[in-house]
């Protein structure tokens, strides 16, 4: 292949997955990841890249290392290599294409995206009361430490009971549904389905996290040990964040790749990144039924790929919950029989918080390396769909040199912020609704409306018949009133 020096390429990918009840045996996060760069080390074939790794970017999970980088570093031997953390609210594909632009540039010639979870250890702590304990690290700082520019979410959206991002993407199903011209009963039965494939081809994966095929109707319906949490979606819309999964993924330039003898049938190329950080709340986005972010973003990566959707021989749509599937869908006209993952989805592959991408990448370079001269699209989320990003891969080089496109202008030109004011008194019609369940128990009706001079707000009942009626039919488009108390009543 004719490939220039300073081309980035993806040289070498690891994943592991314990599934372990045995606390003796069952190892922490940071234990997890190390396994992981160990096999992605071997994995190229040229281990010895270890000690030339210039950066090590990690993202926040749910455990408390506060340099987790520094550790994978010193454990192989990378110990001058810099040090960065990406913090909640940073689009994971922003850590991939940090590290292909800075070798395109020149900047670095080898880098090094890690990432890993271990909930399902603790949550077998904590059924089985065993105390368990995690490598300490206190004191150690990053060298960079990458943090988002606003909040996720509004206080007046939180104080109608969203916290969770399952209510948040709930909210966005309704209005999709609306969109569709669906009744809530066909709309159900649709993502449903779609979510039913996604166990199938989970359960043909050997790395996926569940390996039992799920019918619609479980899926669809809540029951006991599929509890509604947000009404349309039960947990198995949800992603699956407990399980202990980690993967790594070695990055250098064709320079270094060929000073270290790596096969050229393991280099993967990577051709495009684009990403939106646009950060708007749910509540105040024009269109809740549509993303102006993953319609750019989108098209601008096929753009620069000089590529089709048609021409992508596998697609990984990120799936938390079904809003995010069908806004990608729309987004880049996907065709109806295309199958939306190659590894299983959130909910049935695994979804560890804050890595997903990053697992379902090392599935899409498998599958690429499989196929010469295949091409295989990721697209991705930060927060409540705040922020997309996508990646374009393939086995083979691109027509043209790796590129890179934030659109986050674009789009804010696009997408202006309707004004968000506290719930007050009047008429309003209904934009987007959920009902919260907990438990097994319906608690309250959340919506965002609308007032007649356009003004948004988020309200809330609590008022059995209210909640009844969000259950029984979308409640989007008809008229409703905020009280004095500034409550929903229909």
């Amino acid at each position: 292949m004719t490939v220039a020096d300073n081309t980035p390429l993806l040289v070498g990918i690891g994943a592991v997955q314990q599934k372990t009840t045995d606390l003796t045996k069952a190892k922490e996060p940071i234990a997890l990841m190390i396994d992981a760069v160990k096999i992605a080390l071997a994995d190229c074939q040229a281990p010895e890249i270890a000690s030339d790794i210039q950066r090590i970017t990690v993202p926040k999970g749910l455990w408390a290392y506060t340099n987790p980088a520094a550790l994978i570093a010193k454990e192989i031997g990378s110990q001058h290599c810099h040090t960065e953390f990406a913090d909640f609210g940073i689009l994971q594909q922003t850590n991939l294409s940090d590290a292909c632009r800075d070798i395109a540039n020149g900047d670095i010639d080898c880098a090094m995206v890690v990432g890993g979870e271990a909930k399902f250890r603790q949550l077998q702590a904590a059924i089985q009361g065993i105390e368990i304990s995690d490598t300490e690290q206190l004191d150690s700082k990053p060298d960079t430490f990458l943090q988002p520019k606003a909040e996720l979410w509004s206080e007046i959206e939180s104080n109608t009971g969203l916290g969770m991002a399952v209510g948040f993407y709930a909210l966005l199903e309704s209005a999709i549904c609306h969109a569709s011209g669906q009744t809530l009963d066909q709309h159900r039965d649709a993502i449903a389905k779609t979510y039913a494939r996604f166990s199938e081809i989970a359960a043909a994966n050997p790395d996926a996290w569940s390996d039992e095929a799920v019918s619609v109707e479980y899926i669809r319906n809540g029951s006991a040990k599929n509890k509604m949490l947000a009404f349309p979606y039960t947990k198995l819309h949800n992603s699956q964040w407990n399980v202990d999964q980690a993967c790594a993924l070695i990055f250098c330039s064709a320079k270094k790749a060929r000073a270290l003898k790596i096969p050229e049938e393991k280099w993967v190329f990577p051709i495009a990144s684009t990403e939106s950080n646009q950060m708007l709340n749910v509540s105040q986005r024009p269109d809740l039924a549509n993303s102006a972010g993953a319609k750019i973003a989108g098209l601008r990566a096929l753009e620069i790929a000089g590529r089709s959707i048609d021409d992508m021989d596998f697609i990984e749509l990120y799936s938390c919950f079904p809003a995010a599937v069908n806004l990608y869908v729309k987004a880049l006209d996907i065709p109806a029989d295309r199958d939306l993952t190659v590894g299983g989805a959130m909910p049935f592959a695994g979804g560890p918080l804050n890595n997903f991408f990053l697992q379902a990448t090392v599935k899409l370079a498998k599958k690429l390396r499989e196929k010469p001269g295949s091409y295989a699209l990721a697209s991705c989320v930060s927060g409540m769909f705040t922020k997309q990003g996508y990646g374009i891969w393939s086995s083979a080089p691109g027509d043209q040199p790796f590129g890179f496109a934030d659109v986050s202008e674009e789009v804010c030109a696009a997408e202006k912020p309707v004004a968000l004011i506290e719930p007050s008194e009047g008429k309003v019609r209904i934009i987007a609704t959920t009902v919260l369940y907990e438990g097994l128990d319906a608690k309250k009706l959340v919506a965002v409306c609308e007032y007649d001079n356009g003004i948004r707000t988020a309200s809330f009942s609590d008022q059995p018949n209210d909640l009844q009626a969000g259950i029984e039919r979308n409640l989007v488009g008809e008229t409703a009133t905020i009280n004095q108390e500034g409550q929903l009543r229909l």
